[in-house]
């Protein structure tokens, strides 16, 4: 028994030897693994790569009106980056940034007599460029207010400044057809429509794609085939109504339905709801981004939509709110 006993003991000894031994070489490997694990993950963001997961950030702002009141205060100070100082370095972070232009840019043109027309100076391109907008919706109702000569200078000026104009361009199939923007090894397609100019505008040169839900449906398809994320920027609804209309939520069901991933709404100048449907998401309104429209609580406060994006699918959706100083800066509440 006691020799049985000993030999136990000599054996747990040995068992005991051979787990530190074990321990002790793993604790020295440790560091090297844990530098070399960081190494590779770093280099993989670096590489700006989907392979390992990378994320994509997009965000989207509503309207912006760079002329009257807001237009005033960039000439009078000569800061052409003034309506974006709160928000530029934020807006820069993301991958890619879309907003709604609000009129066109330009110092030619015609006043076509509309109640309110909206023609911002050429040097205000300084601060969509400064503010880092990649792609820039055309598609509403302000875009023509100066006739086509000023819209055409609008989409010359953006494209000098590598900003993608999109739902109006220099003829009808430019106009409809998608702006597509890879990172990494996701594909975006952006499409943009409004509803709110006469149809005849969209078989102009140049052309504003106009909202016939027949037809988004089916460019959906085709931007679905093209690319991994389908964006639709609409300019749509009812103004200072903070809910949805039933022609905004049956076209916007409509799309997701036909392979839209997120739908982007401004126009009313107001937040309206943000909804999941199916496997797609729908801002039915952002409301202002950049506006002289002080005038209202609901007018006093805008929205932002940050979507991430992982291994080509929505990973996250999140509307953050900003709010305008006196100035009509917006400045972000959250974040």
């Amino acid at each position: 028994m006691a020799n049985f006993l000993k030999g136990k003991e000599g054996r747990n000894s040995l068992s005991l030897v051979v787990f530190l031994g074990i321990l002790a070489a793993v604790l020295l490997a440790l560091p090297y693994f844990l530098t070399n694990s960081y190494k590779y993950n770093l280099e993989a963001n670096l590489d700006g790569g989907e392979v390992f997961g990378k994320d994509v950030n997009l965000l989207f702002v509503g309207d912006i009106m760079l002329s009257r009141g807001v237009g005033n205060i960039m000439e009078r100070t000569n800061n052409w980056r003034f309506p974006f100082l709160e928000t530029a370095d934020f807006l820069k972070e993301a991958d890619l940034t879309m907003g709604n232009l609000e009129g066109p840019i330009s110092s030619g043109g015609a006043d076509v007599g509309g109640v309110y027309s909206f023609r911002a100076d050429p040097r205000a391109i300084e601060g969509l460029l400064y503010a880092g907008f990649d792609v820039l919706s055309l598609a509403n109702n302000h875009i023509w207010d100066y006739g086509p000569q000023a819209f055409i200078d609008t989409i010359e000026l953006l494209k000098g400044a590598d900003i993608s104009p999109v739902g109006g361009r220099l003829n009808y199939e430019r106009a409809y057809g998608p702006v597509v923007k890879k990172v990494g090894n996701t594909e975006i397609a952006y499409l943009a429509y409004t509803n709110l100019v006469p149809v005849t505008l969209s078989y102009g040169a140049p052309a504003v794609a106009f909202l016939d839900p027949d037809i988004v449906v089916s460019d959906v398809r085709v931007a679905k085939s093209q690319a991994d994320i389908v964006i639709v920027s609409v300019h749509w609804g009812d103004e200072y109504e903070t809910k949805e209309n039933d022609f905004q939520k049956s076209t916007a069901h409509a799309l997701i339905d036909a392979g839209a991933d997120i739908i982007v709404g401004h126009h009313p100048h107001v937040i309206q709801p943000l909804e999941q449907y199916g496997n797609g998401f729908i801002a039915y309104s952002l409301g202002n981004f950049v506006f002289d429209q002080n005038f209202s609580e609901d007018t006093k406060e805008g929205a932002v939509l940050k979507v991430v994006l992982k291994n080509k699918k929505i990973y996250s959706v999140k509307e953050l709110k900003v709010k305008f100083n006196e100035s009509y800066q917006p400045f972000l509440v959250e974040s």
